[in-house]
């Protein structure tokens, strides 16, 4: 599949299979949320792979949307770490939200190239759910868990959605 394909047909899968995702599919995820662009290329994520039933499970306790994940046979955690920026740009405390994001659509679209289902789980900024993640994965404080996003193969088919909207796009001026 190409990117533009990828991008263009990549919908929120919430059902999955039983079947397993494998780990080289997984490091591909990775590969790609980590080619995503950062400002100051300072690439501040860190992720958090749970394919642990139990734990996947427990998660479904305190994020109010995450029922898929009683089915989902793996999840990845994208955090920030703020020991991993070094760059002194004014208001850094707020870049690292674009920078994770570009990571998280990335996993996102390289699941859909790959023939997996995947769907974004917000965290942050809700306060209780960054606190729970860090209290069931031992995240430390200078870490702040961004979002979870499920994967597994799809057990549900969505037709493409056509999103694109001409009244919404302005040229050179408003």
């Amino acid at each position: 599949m190409d990117a533009m394909d990828a991008i263009l047909s990549r919908r929120s899968i919430r059902k999955y299979t039983d079947q397993s995702v494998p780990e080289e599919m997984i490091k591909a995820m990775l590969a790609a949320a980590m080619s995503a662009p950062s400002v100051g290329n300072q690439q501040p994520w860190r992720f958090v792979v749970i394919d642990d039933r139990k734990t996947l499970i427990e998660i479904t306790t305190f994020h109010p949307y995450s029922a898929m994940l009683t089915e989902a046979p793996a999840a990845i955690l994208v955090c920030y770490d703020e020991q991993l920026v070094k760059l002194e740009v004014a208001r850094k405390e707020l870049w690292w939200v674009q920078d994770c994001s570009a990571a998280t659509e990335n996993i996102l679209i390289a699941a859909q190239a790959t023939g997996l289902g995947a769907v974004w789980l917000g965290v942050y900024p809700e306060e209780e759910r960054v606190v729970e993640f860090r209290k069931l994965l031992g995240i430390p404080d200078h870490i702040t868990p961004f979002s979870l996003i499920s994967i597994g193969y799809p057990a549900e088919q969505k037709p493409r959605a056509n999103r694109y909207d001409d009244s919404k796009v302005r040229h050179n001026r408003w």
